[in-house]
């Protein structure tokens, strides 16, 4: 208790220094937390793209004298613990102004305490449970929930399909995107078959997948994390012939634009972002990732560019004198809509984000896969599991 205590206290005094007396000309330092080593390092490689890219383009939009420093760390993946170590280090001895990162929704929940202990503003860019953002006021979310993509399949599902499977990650995205297309598959006639919750670090789909071609769905509807995971499960999904056996693979990301396999062709999944768009706002997006990075973004990329466009609206409406709770009033308040993926905003009420979701499917553009947006399938939506759990 004494320990606890002592680092409350340390963290107070911490948020005090930070916040009471911040001078016009300084150096902000945003603290930047994500996965940079290990099987899912690519996550923190295409975060920092985003980053990057967008301090450079707007180097010349901060108030005079102000500077940004970003103070990156690595938490591995998934572990809670360390994540939490690293939060707690940028605070006290880095003395961060800013938390933003984090990849995994175990990490953020650790984070989430020392945010509200030590008045740190943390803007999340891809943790996507819904619960997240009510554990700390000092949360702000500018990736989606899953909720808000996973509803609204659901919905369309039950236009084509009359009996569902669903396989999720079983982590609390998972369990969300479950309950979440569960939801919108519910009407008259419609029937979820049968459920799977597979492990976050899978490597063997075969077994699952047997399971589903067994109970013979109209459709599969799954969550796996981008990456490695979400490819394997697509080749089991082919190997046994799902494709083949009449039950069409629908879902929310799933596989990455830049990993898109042969198999994928035809599949559809809703998200909020894909590259091809051509809202004018991404197509210079674009050209100007691939000019500086010679590849296509990813939706990461995306969410960070959005993220450090909050925090630098954040410190120009103060002009760099930055006082916690108006740093989190003006991300409450946030809206943007020009951004890559449409039209964006905050909802001050849950301090998560509202935007467009889109219906996608692989196509070859240019030779080459990518994922297609063929319809806006939810515009300006919300959070749904704060809209039904609403007090």
């Amino acid at each position: 208790m004494k320990v606890m205590a002592s680092i409350r206290g340390i963290l107070a005094a911490t948020a005090f220094t930070l916040y009471a007396a911040s001078p016009a000309a300084q150096t902000i330092k945003i603290g930047f937390i994500s996965t940079f080593s290990g099987p899912e390092a690519f996550w923190g490689e295409r975060m920092e793209r985003g980053i990057n890219l967008y301090m450079k383009l707007h180097a010349g939009s901060l108030p005079p004298g102000v500077r940004i420093e970003v103070v990156k760390r690595d938490d591995g993946g998934p572990n809670p613990d360390k994540a939490k170590q690293i939060a707690q280090e940028l605070i006290v001895r880095e003395k961060v102004q800013f938390l933003t990162g984090v990849v995994w929704t175990p990490n953020a929940m650790a984070i989430a305490p020392l945010t509200a202990e030590s008045r740190t503003p943390f803007v999340v860019m891809n943790a996507a449970a819904s619960v997240i953002t009510t554990r700390s006021p000092y949360i702000t979310r500018l990736g989606a929930t899953l909720w808000q993509s996973a509803l609204p399949m659901g919905e369309w599902a039950a236009k084509k399909y009359k009996r569902a499977y669903i396989a999720v990650t079983d982590f609390v995205p998972g369990h969300d995107t479950e309950a979440a297309f569960e939801k919108g598959f519910a009407s008259p006639g419609r029937e979820i078959i049968g459920k799977v919750r597979m492990p976050l670090a899978n490597p063997d789909f075969v077994p699952f997948m047997q399971r589903v071609k067994d109970a013979k769905p109209d459709v599969l509807f799954t969550f796996v994390p981008g990456g490695r995971q979400s490819v394997a499960f697509l080749k089991a999904y082919v190997d046994l012939g799902l494709e083949k056996a009449g039950i069409p693979l629908i879902g929310t990301t799933v596989i990455l634009d830049e990993e898109l396999p042969e198999e994928a062709l035809g599949m559809t999944t809703v998200f909020y972002y894909t590259p091809s768009a051509e809202r004018p706002a991404n197509k210079a997006f674009v050209a100007a990732f691939n000019k500086e990075f010679g590849v296509n973004p990813e939706y990461v990329a995306v969410v960070a560019w959005d993220a450090m466009d909050a925090i630098y609206h954040a410190i120009r409406e103060q002009k760099g004198r930055l006082d916690a709770d108006r740093t989190m009033e003006l991300l409450k308040n946030y809206k943007n809509p020009n951004s890559p993926r449409g039209p964006i905003s905050i909802d001050p009420a849950t301090r998560d984000i509202v935007l467009n979701m889109y219906l996608r499917e692989v196509r070859k553009v240019g030779g080459k896969l990518m994922n297609v947006e063929t319809e806006t399938i939810a515009t300006a939506i919300k959070d749904p599991w704060k809209e039904l759990n609403r007090k």
